[in-house]
């Protein structure tokens, strides 16, 4: 079996994922492959953003590309017409456990969002995954409450050493 075929998104959850509303019209859907195009536009300031806080592993082109191929997924919230939010996961599938690790979140007004973290949760088992993961700043932790913090990642910069 093909990495992509372990961690494509199957035709039953491909599905545009529709939430109760909560005091306001925000939703989050997950956006097929094919359409990452028609909203790219409005994500990339955010896709950017994220890309301006890492060490460098990704560029949004990189996003891009991984989105559209399908071997990551694209999430927005939605308020009206306007994308208040993305995220973009991907399955990670590990030995012994398939992950989805959120790999990119970035985007305004937290509190109308924040709230349909569930439904990607359950997404995620859907998928057969036994967990979630995030690589991010320590900040999340007040967040993201019932999440602790496995592990620290330890970085060092080689490429002064590289001429």
């Amino acid at each position: 079996m093909k990495q992509t075929d372990k961690t494509a998104i199957s035709e039953r959850v491909k599905k545009f994922i529709d939430t109760v509303r909560v005091g306001t019209d925000c939703r989050i859907a997950l956006v097929s492959p094919e359409d990452v195009s028609v909203v790219w536009p409005s994500i990339l300031e955010y896709i950017e953003e994220v890309v301006s806080h890492s060490q460098g592993e990704a560029t949004s082109e990189n996003f891009y590309e991984d989105l559209t191929s399908g071997s990551m997924q694209l999430w927005v919230s939605i308020e009206g017409k306007e994308v208040l939010a993305c995220m973009i996961t991907q399955i990670s599938p590990y030995p012994n456990k398939r992950v989805l690790r959120i790999v990119a979140l970035g985007g305004v007004e937290m509190d109308k969002w924040i709230q349909f973290l569930p439904d990607i949760e359950h997404w995620a088992m859907n998928m057969g995954c036994t967990s979630l993961e995030a690589w991010g700043r320590k900040g999340w932790l007040r967040v993201l409450k019932d999440w602790k913090c496995s592990y620290h990642i330890l970085t060092k910069d080689l490429t002064s050493r590289m001429h």
